[in-house]
Parts: C-alpha cells; sequence; structure tokens
C-alpha cells in the first residue's frame, strides 16, 4: 500500500527539529537567559535572510552574500586538497615503500588543529602581503582536508582483488590502461567516501580561518558578533553553517550516485 504523505522523510525530521526548539526555548527561558529564544533569535536576524544580497559593510551583508564567500574558499581548498590527495592515496596503497616511508608522518600530521596550520601558512605566504592571510586560509583548508581523501584512497587501493591485476597482465594492459580501466573504478567508491569527509572537513576549517584572517564569510560574522556578545546572530551562524554543510554533504551523495551508474 503506498503511502499517503512522506512520514519517514518529513514528519519524523520535522518533530525532532520541533523537539530541539522546545529544548532551545526552555533552556533561553531558565538555565541560559543570554541566549534568546527561537523567535526573539529570528526577528533579531531576519534581515540577513529577507535581504540575502545586501552589502551595508564588509562584515554586515546578506547570509548568501557571506555563504558565496565562504563557499569559494571552500571550493579552492577542496579541490587542492583531491588534487594532492588522489595521487598520495594511489602512491601510499600502490608502493610499500612510499608507506613506509610516510604513513608514520602522515598519521602524526593528519590530526593537527587547523588553528595550528593557519600561523604556518601565513608566515609561508608573507611575500604575498596582502593576500598572505587568504592563502593562509587555503592553506590551511588544503592541508586539513586531504587526508580522508588520501587515507580512503589508499585503502580502496589495497582493497583491489588480485585477481583484477591478473587479469590486466593476461589482457597486457599498459600500466596507464591498468590504473584507468581496472584500479580507478574499483577504488571509485573508497575515494567519494574521502572527498564527502573531506569537503566536511573543508566546511568545518573555514569558519576557523575566516576567524582568523577577518575577510568577510560566513566565519567572520560569527567572530564578530562573538566580540560584540550578540548571541543571536551566533545561533542563526550555526544554523547557516549546519545547513550549508548538511546540503554539500547531499549534493556530493547525488554526484557519488550519478559516478555509479556511469
Amino acid at each position: 500500500m503506498k503511502k499517503l504523505f512522506p512520514f519517514d522523510w518529513l514528519v519524523l525530521p520535522m518533530v525532532g527539529i520541533a523537539c530541539a526548539m522546545l529544548v532551545w526555548y526552555g533552556l533561553s527561558k531558565t538555565i541560559t537567559p543570554k541566549v534568546p529564544t527561537p523567535l526573539a533569535t529570528w526577528e533579531e536576524c531576519k534581515v540577513y535572510v529577507l535581504e540575502p544580497f545586501a552589502k551595508r559593510s564588509e562584515l554586515d551583508q546578506g547570509v548568501l552574500n557571506f555563504t558565496r564567500y565562504s563557499l569559494v574558499r571552500v571550493a579552492k581548498g577542496f579541490f587542492l586538497a583531491v588534487l594532492i590527495g588522489v595521487p598520495t592515496g594511489f602512491l601510499l596503497g600502490m608502493s610499500p615503500w612510499f608507506f613506509k616511508c610516510f604513513d608514520l608522518l602522515f598519521q602524526i600530521l593528519r590530526p593537527v588543529s587547523p588553528l595550528a596550520w593557519f600561523p604556518l601558512g601565513a608566515a609561508l605566504f608573507t611575500t604575498f602581503k596582502q593576500d598572505a592571510l587568504e592563502y593562509a586560509a587555503l592553506f590551511t583548508i588544503t592541508v586539513c582536508a586531504m587526508w580522508p581523501t588520501v587515507l580512503n584512497t589508499a585503502v580502496g587501493v589495497r582493497a583491489i582483488p588480485q585477481d583484477y591485476l591478473n587479469v590486466a597482465k593476461v589482457l597486457k594492459l599498459s600500466a596507464f590502461q591498468t590504473l584507468w580501466k581496472v584500479m580507478l573504478p574499483a577504488v571509485l567508491p573508497y575515494m567519494f567516501t574521502g572527498f564527502r569527509l573531506s569537503l566536511g572537513i573543508a566546511w568545518l576549517v573555514i569558519v576557523a580561518a575566516e576567524m582568523l584572517t577577518g575577510n568577510p564569510g560566513i566565519g567572520s560574522f560569527l567572530n564578530q558578533e562573538y566580540l560584540a556578545g550578540h548571541y543571536a546572530p551566533i545561533i542563526f551562524c550555526i544554523i547557516i553553517i549546519g545547513v550549508v554543510g548538511f546540503i554539500l554533504d547531499r549534493i556530493m551523495n547525488v554526484v557519488e550516485r550519478r559516478f555509479k551508474t556511469i
């Protein structure tokens, strides 16, 4: 029997959101009165939504303007992370010598906080003067976001059945043909898992990076409101960051399914 309404994917999530709003309202009225209620937050922040492309000043703009700035930085950092991470992952999975040389180093660098990478990036790009902080932000996003792609690609390469490679030898495929026609299709699901994780990390890192650069974006706006002690815009930024992160993950999921059907 066909369902009359989308109970699982619409009604139940709405119930969960309503419960969260009730908890938020209760906390703002009792334990944390400094935190505004959902309605008060909307009243204070609705200008950013109703005028999404407005630009009153560099750090006072509509929500879509701020999000656009941040997404451009994330896209650049994510692209660099994938560009570095995929070949590095293949080398890590294919070459025992490369694995022995660099796996320990990668495991040490992987958990380093973006707040630690940013000052190093600023030092590396001091010659760019006015753009030094912007390049430092891209450096930080790239370094932090590439590890899931590196490690998942390496796992995928090591998981390729030996029979696949034996068939490639029997067919006398060249190294490039083996890589393109045998290894890449087998590793692609692992790579997309890495891509999704890398994109999520890139979006997380952008907030910290923009807090330090001060350039327009959702992170710098959040930091400005925090320093001013305005709690409603902080909550608003948290919601926007979460929603955009969710949308990015759904987009990557659609792209992954598209590639699987090719």
